[in-house]
């Protein structure tokens, strides 16, 4: 268990990671979700990542309340991930200690984080499942 406390995101990260564009409609974004087996993608704009969507995002389209229909399943899926995304996001760099983005994720209750280098470009992401492989994989030694 010692062990993990001194591991990083970089012996763990994914790092071919898919990027979706602010024009990209919210169908065509569930499918890639469902084929990918994702729960997030970077939103991209000129090479700079300027947001993340998450399966949620979707989700809170279809939230309602006594004054809020809920909406037409082709008129939500119509929408843009640009107005879905989420333009403040939680990122990290690759020698962050994964007992940092433990924390992270415990705090916000996020399921991945950006991971991106000195120069503001996408590296890779961190999801749940990598931190729970290092603490497995750690564990043993």
């Amino acid at each position: 268990m010692y062990k993990f406390l001194e591991q990083t995101v970089d012996g763990y990260m994914t790092r071919d990671v898919r990027m979706v564009k602010r024009d990209l409609d919210l169908l065509e974004l569930s499918e890639m979700f469902e084929r990918d087996d994702f729960n997030s993608y970077p939103v991209e704009d000129d090479g700079q990542v300027v947001g993340i969507v998450t399966k949620f995002d979707i989700l809170k389209g279809f939230a309602f309340t006594p004054s809020q229909m809920l909406p037409r399943y082709h008129d939500l899926t119509s929408r843009k991930v640009g107005d879905v995304m989420a333009p403040e996001f939680i990122y990290v760099s690759s020698d962050t200690k994964l007992t940092r983005v433990l924390q992270i994720m415990v705090e916000h209750r996020i399921r991945s984080v950006i991971v991106l280098n000195s120069r503001q470009k996408l590296v890779g992401i961190i999801a749940r499942e990598d931190v729970i492989a290092a603490l497995k994989a750690t564990a043993r030694d």
